[in-house]
């Protein structure tokens, strides 16, 4: 139920651009006729309070959620806004994906001091990234650059480039674009060579299971082919029982009532990858995640994971 004023209590954490998606939202609800009227409520994740440590090594893989669905579950919020890639694949009980909206552009990019690929990048060049995928398949292209950890949010990793701290740094280009700072954009990463992680570019909106007044209002704010795409993206990425500890990318897209997905499992030196593509009918989008991914384990994807984890790299 609503609180007796009849608003809508939106979770988001804090950062420029969750606060911009919990807008966003905010946004879509109030142009429903008889919504109620949305409220943002600040709240401070783990993965907010550490910064100091790379985000593999981080116990967990809800560092960025599990605060926002404890409010959820105790009922201080009536729904909670996430980048979807943050987003465990096995929701906790009681909570449900009560929306995913359209998305926005998937890719990885590249941002450099002077306008550069990565193919004109100096050799042994410094690289910033927080992302075991992006370090793994930025080794698989280019095994001389010199990957170093970098944390905070959209403009302070902006920052730290124009500091000097890194020749490039790579981000999602759906953060950098909904912050308006895609002139800063160097150039696209290429699915052919780096797939994005899985749901990148995609917001979704978590629900109380039960409830289904505030489960009527987010529905209406549901895409489905962003729906139906990362559906399958996340079957593969829970089959393959990983999380952001592990380098695995994929995406998935439709034409017409086939829906195809790529994915990659790469090793984090870039020595290693199996890579490979399944297409089907859009209805079993998620028997198709699980069909790649159990694909990829045959061909030696579980063997590259397992020794990512018995090292330590994929907690």
């Amino acid at each position: 139920m609503n609180p007796p004023n009849h608003r809508i209590r939106i979770g988001t954490r804090a950062s420029d651009l969750a606060r911009w998606q919990a807008e966003h939202v905010a946004a879509a609800l109030r142009a429903i006729p008889g919504a109620p009227e949305p409220e943002l409520v600040l709240i401070k994740t783990e993965g907010d309070r550490i910064q100091d440590v790379p985000l593999s090594q981080v116990q967990g893989k809800a560092f960025f959620t599990k605060e926002i669905e404890d409010s959820l579950l105790n009922d201080s919020v009536d729904l909670a806004v996430h980048s979807l890639k943050d987003l465990a694949t096995e929701m906790p009980p009681g909570l449900a994906l009560g929306a995913v909206l359209e998305r926005e552009d998937p890719r990885d990019a590249l941002l450099a001091t002077s306008p550069a690929s990565l193919e004109d990048l100096p050799w042994g060049a410094r690289v910033g990234t927080s992302s075991l995928r992006r370090r793994a398949l930025l080794a698989r292209w280019r095994p001389d650059l010199e990957l170093a950890e970098l944390r905070g949010n959209v403009p302070t990793r902006i920052q730290k480039l124009d500091d000097g701290g890194y020749d490039a740094i790579v981000l999602a280009a759906a953060g950098v674009k909904r912050l308006q700072m895609q002139d800063r954009i160097s150039s696209y990463l290429p699915f052919e060579r780096f797939l994005p992680a899985v749901s990148q570019g995609a917001i979704g909106i978590q629900i109380r299971s039960e409830d289904e007044e505030v489960a009527r209002w987010v529905g209406a704010l549901d895409h489905p082919p962003t729906r139906f795409c990362t559906t399958a993206e996340r079957a593969l990425l829970r089959t393959l029982e990983g999380g952001c500890h592990v380098p695995v990318g994929a995406f998935a897209e439709l034409d017409g009532d086939t829906l195809t997905m790529r994915g990659v499992v790469c090793s984090l030196d870039g020595a290693r990858s199996v890579e490979g593509a399944i297409s089907g009918p859009v209805g079993n989008a998620g028997a198709l995640g699980i069909a790649l991914a159990q694909d990829l384990v045959c061909r030696g994807g579980n063997e590259i994971l397992d020794g990512i984890r018995k090292a330590g790299g994929g907690r």
